[in-house]
């Protein structure tokens, strides 16, 4: 069911497109594409839970009905809990206004005015003198509304209400353009484009800064958790997470050979410390590009994974799309198209640590011709699952995205599609041999959709400051919001941690607790002070970085790892209600990391709480997010009709008040809500 409209030369068309849920297209001189970058198709969005249509209650879902006004002037189509009604005006009939209503007739969202004499037009398409169109959508937000999701800004701000965000991806910032309002919607950008979103007081502005057209979906809900089950449904369901993905992951840069893994796994084994997980980083490859291991440091693969395998601890491998120009597989990937491109001047893509060029997963026949030679070297010896490093990707470092093609068009008009076609290479390969229950792929990117294929982001980069950890809780809120469930962080920051030093232990330690109550629990970073550099036999002094120093739980010392373990013990403990968190993101979208808003959508005063969160419904969760710390204040959301119980002390509260929690360098302050501890308590 579907409503279009023409006139000077603009066609718009608006129909349903799942459950309280409309699609809006607009393009000049030409009917709209059908563009399916995020979306599904339609009919399979409607197959998906048609009972949702009415909040989930069982009943039919309501078929949707369009009405038209005698005079034409205005029309309505209705789908379910949501409306839009398209208004003609103008002197001669030639402008339409379109207003989006909830079931209850309370305005939305609404298309911006034209201003009377100054005749503005809300869907605005800039021509660009290359061809082609630089789209703007401008709406009246409705008044005090809060905002969420749009994927990772390193920032620690919650509410985005007053924010612009540049929609494009960058390392350690995810671009996910979908938003749910504490007014009763949800808004996905259905565009690729590189761009920018404003979210003021006055206006709420998408802008793409290359397009076909204007394409966006709005879908309407009581509570934050309808809208986020509606854009499951719309845009793809996260799969199951193996049970093998719910403990604790191991990681450093770099495990350098073959030896020197098996030796933690079997030290982990020894300290009889819980691990489901051990991954390689890169550069034990040859070449970038090469797509498989360097048998001088990794000579027996098969062996390395079935004695892993033994352990019971799965192995992840990282995978980066850049191929080095002298890689063995450079020439015909080239001469096959299966390279992005320059517009001009030399070819290359990345020159760190040599020139390359990045693998165009936009391109379905390079896609599979790249999952062949990972099925040959790397699942076919044992290899369980994927790290896809570089996903956004980084172009030069300098992100210059109207200097590249892809085989589907220029980076910046397509470019933010990719990290989910990238996933998509991996993640279809993984079910060719009858892995869909397997699937994850650790990405440093992901975009709207990009659930659907296994995809677990990781925030990037970050550094080992307590700033930085501050951002982590509002990435984790934000990218659950935008519909990407699986969400991790580099347990210490990335960058600049030195074991050696007290300020970086305890900043280790806070987040080592963070990370308990994270998706999944993963140690990761580059430490210092005192890195060993590699080289091969043949004298290379560039195919391999340096490794990082020890990362292991014992590498800070006795009172480290004891407190290290104790979480890791404690994130055991938790299995069987992260199962059941992962389980309700599988099967009805729900994220697991929660700002305090999810839960408490009628709560002003949690609203804007950007230091603290929930962990499925009932735990609430306080990091201590400042260097020397030993306590911190934490808002209980709800009324008194809600307890909060301190897994700590066992002391309850009644909600919709602010305590002091006691936080010792061993403790991370937690709450149960309503008594449901999960078996917790005393634990922490």
């Amino acid at each position: 069911m579907a409503i279009e409209w023409t006139t000077a030369g603009e066609y718009v068309r608006v129909e349903a497109w799942g459950a309280n849920s409309l699609r809006v297209r607009a393009r000049l001189m030409e009917r709209p594409l059908d563009a399916d970058w995020a979306l599904l198709p339609r009919d399979e969005v409607a197959a998906n839970n048609a009972d949702k249509a009415n909040g989930g209650d069982g009943r039919p879902a309501a078929k949707p009905s369009v009405s038209i006004d005698h005079d034409a002037v205005f029309a309505v189509i209705s789908n379910g809990g949501i409306a839009a009604r398209l208004d003609v005006y103008g002197w001669n009939k030639d402008r339409m206004r379109i207003t989006f209503l909830n079931a209850r007739g309370e305005v939305l969202l609404r298309e911006s005015t034209d201003g009377g004499a100054l005749r503005l037009r809300a869907r605005d398409h800039h021509p660009l003198p290359s061809g082609g169109e630089a789209p703007v959508a401008s709406f009246e937000p409705p008044a005090g509304e809060h905002l969420y999701g749009m994927g990772e800004y390193q920032q620690p701000v919650l509410d985005l209400k007053g924010s612009t965000l540049e929609l494009a991806h960058r390392n350690s910032q995810v671009s996910v353009p979908f938003v749910v309002s504490s007014k009763g919607y949800g808004f996905l950008w259905h565009n690729p484009s590189v761009g920018q979103v404003t979210f003021g007081l006055n206006e709420t502005r998408w802008q793409s800064d290359f397009s076909d057209q204007i394409d966006y979906w709005i879908t309407a809900g009581d509570t934050p958790a309808q809208i986020e089950r509606q854009y499951a449904d719309a845009t793809g369901h996260a799969p199951v997470m193996p049970e093998w993905g719910m403990g604790f992951w191991q990681c450093k840069l770099r495990y350098w050979n073959q030896e020197q893994l098996l030796g933690v796994a079997r030290e982990f084994k020894r300290r009889n410390i819980p691990i489901d997980v051990i991954v390689i980083d890169f550069f034990h490859w040859p070449l970038m590009g090469d797509f498989r291991f360097d048998e001088e440091f990794w000579p027996d693969v098969k062996a390395m994974t079935d004695e892993l395998h033994s352990l019971g601890i799965r192995l992840m491998v990282s995978v980066w799309p850049q191929v080095d120009l002298k890689s063995e597989n450079y020439d015909e990937m080239r001469r096959r198209n299966f390279l992005a491109k320059t517009r001009t001047g030399k070819d290359v893509g990345m020159w760190w640590p040599r020139d390359s060029q990045f693998f165009d997963a936009t391109n379905p026949e390079a896609r599979a011709w790249v999952w062949a030679k990972i099925k040959r070297n790397y699942t076919d010896l044992g290899v369980d699952a994927f790290w896809l490093d570089e996903a956004e990707p980084e172009w030069g470092g300098d992100y210059d995205y109207t200097h590249y093609l892809f085989h589907i068009g220029p980076v910046g008009k397509v470019g933010n599609v990719y990290p989910s076609l990238y996933n998509k290479t991996f993640y279809d390969g993984q079910v060719s041999i009858g892995r869909e229950n397997d699937a994850v792929n650790l990405s440093r990117a992901a975009w709207a959709g990009s659930q659907r294929y296994g995809t677990l982001v990781w925030s990037g980069d970050v550094h080992s400051t307590f700033e930085d950890l501050r951002a982590q809780i509002t990435c984790a809120i934000h990218m659950g919001a935008a519909g990407i469930p699986w969400f991790t962080t580099d347990m210490g920051g990335f960058a600049g941690g030195d074991i050696t030093t007290p300020e970086f232990r305890e900043l280790f330690v806070r987040w080592c607790q963070f990370a308990c109550f994270c998706p999944v629990m993963r140690n990761h970073g580059d430490r210092g002070p005192n890195p060993r550099q590699i080289t091969d036999k043949r004298g290379n002094e560039v195919t391999h970085v340096h490794t990082g120093n020890d990362n292991e739980p014992w590498s800070f010392g006795p009172d480290v790892e004891r407190v290290m373990v104790r979480y890791i013990r404690l994130r055991e403990a938790m299995r069987p209600y992260v199962r059941e968190l992962f389980r309700g993101a599988h099967e009805d979208g729900q994220p697991l990391v929660r700002g305090l808003f999810y839960e408490f959508p009628g709560d002003e005063a949690a609203a804007n709480v950007a230091d603290e969160y929930l962990f499925g419904p009932d735990l609430l969760v306080a990091p201590v997010t400042e260097a020397g710390a030993e306590g911190r204040d934490v808002y209980l959301p709800g009324d008194g009709s809600v307890t909060w119980t301190n897994l700590h002390d066992g002391r309850a509260y009644p909600g919709g008040r602010t305590i002091h929690a006691d936080a010792p360098l061993d403790v991370i302050p937690v709450f149960a809500r309503d008594g449901r501890d999960h078996g917790l308590a005393g634990l922490i």
